[in-house]
């Protein structure tokens, strides 16, 4: 389940599962900062065209889409929303993988490597 406080966002923007809100808080932490928020982007590259990019940003750009989760601010950029409508971020740490993890609804295939999508 994922409690999401709304700030502004657009019907069907990233959703961040409450496992990841809690690794983001603290790796936040770790940082030593309070004004960073997770940035999830999508760039061109990898074997199937686009890659994920997700990084701590202190900037606010224009068209950005900004929604929060039990108090992690996730920022999506205006070309990136298309793209990351409806995923899921979600944290995984299990014997065989650890990271983050994105479910997209809107990728229609990606490569071998899992690290890219189009």
């Amino acid at each position: 389940m994922t409690v999401q406080d709304t700030t502004e966002t657009t019907p069907q923007s990233v959703v961040l599962s409450d496992t990841a809100a809690v690794k983001v808080k603290n790796l936040l932490e770790q940082e030593g900062r309070d004004d960073l928020a997770l940035r999830i982007a999508v760039q061109p590259g990898g074997c199937s065209g686009l890659r994920y990019q997700l990084f701590f940003d202190e900037r606010t750009l224009e068209g950005d889409t900004f929604t929060d989760f039990g108090g992690v601010k996730v920022v999506v950029d205006r070309m990136s929303v298309p793209y990351l409508s409806g995923a899921t971020i979600d944290f995984v740490d299990t014997i065989e993988k650890q990271g983050f993890t994105i479910d997209n609804p809107n990728a229609t295939g990606s490569c071998a490597c899992g690290d890219s999508f189009h």
